[in-house]
């Protein structure tokens, strides 16, 4: 079985109790058949970080990305992150996008800043990893308006309802589900995931965070990735082991990455 773990915050993790370092982290994960992870880069700074990190590891892919969260805390520079992303190992511009949930105050300022960085994604044909939080309406209008179906991509970590799944599949976006899938009062995501085209499916951790059912309440890692992938084959009632291989076809597709066993 082949895994991918498509969205996780490897510079995040617990290296001081939890794990001795990234490889270790990565070796816990091969143990469980995730074979490939998507670093996610969080600003410039922290990608820079990151890639020096992860740099000698052949599993690993590449994104970068201002989070809605991060801004006014880093000034978008868009021409260092257009130096970033035309790096052959970074495979898409994320996350980015919109989140009302935590900072409603600067509306007009991460709508500019998602518009941007949707243009540049077009500018290098690579895909977005789309964060959105009590915004879905505006996120949909502005992936129109940016012909963000021009570069495609991902809604991470999903969350949203039916009419905000619905256009998303319709500008050729996919889906990501993290653990939250396997949260006791997640049945409103459960009910939309079922709807979901498998060719249009990804899984995720979002490591450090949302922990899958029974790891709930510990910190998140790759690993367990495979507690999300069990629990949505069981939802789309077939195989994990046909499950892992069509999200991992999907992850190929949509990000360019040629994995191999």
């Amino acid at each position: 079985m082949f895994i991918v773990d498509s969205h996780c915050h490897l510079d995040a993790l617990d290296y001081e109790k939890l794990h001795k370092d990234v490889d270790d982290v990565l070796a816990k994960a091969q143990q469980r058949d995730v074979k490939h992870c998507l670093a996610i880069g969080v600003g410039i700074a922290r990608f820079q970080q990151l890639h020096q990190m992860l740099a000698h590891r052949r599993d690993i892919s590449f994104s970068c990305g201002l989070h809605p969260l991060d801004i006014g805390d880093e000034v978008f520079d868009a021409e260092k992150l257009k130096q970033i992303i035309a790096l052959p190992e970074v495979v898409a511009v994320g996350e980015i996008g919109l989140d009302y949930y935590y900072s409603a105050e600067n509306k007009q300022e991460q709508q500019e800043c998602f518009a941007q960085q949707i243009d540049i994604a077009n500018q290098f044909n690579k895909p977005v990893i789309i964060h959105t939080r009590s915004a879905g309406e505006d996120t949909i209008r502005i992936l129109k308006e940016q012909q963000a179906d021009r570069c495609g991509g991902v809604i991470h970590c999903f969350t949203e309802n039916q009419w905000f799944a619905d256009q998303a599949l319709d500008l050729g976006f996919y889906i990501s589900v993290s653990g939250i899938i396997t949260f006791k009062n997640a049945e409103d995501i459960r009910a939309v995931i079922r709807n979901v085209p498998l060719d249009r499916l990804l899984i995720e951790t979002d490591s450090p965070y949302l922990a899958p059912v029974p790891y709930r309440g510990k910190q998140n890692q790759p690993a367990y990735v495979r507690e999300v992938c069990e629990y949505v084959a069981t939802l789309k009632g077939i195989s994990a082991e046909t499950l892992a291989e069509i999200t991992t076809a999907n992850f190929s597709q949509l990000f360019g990455v040629n994995l191999s066993q």
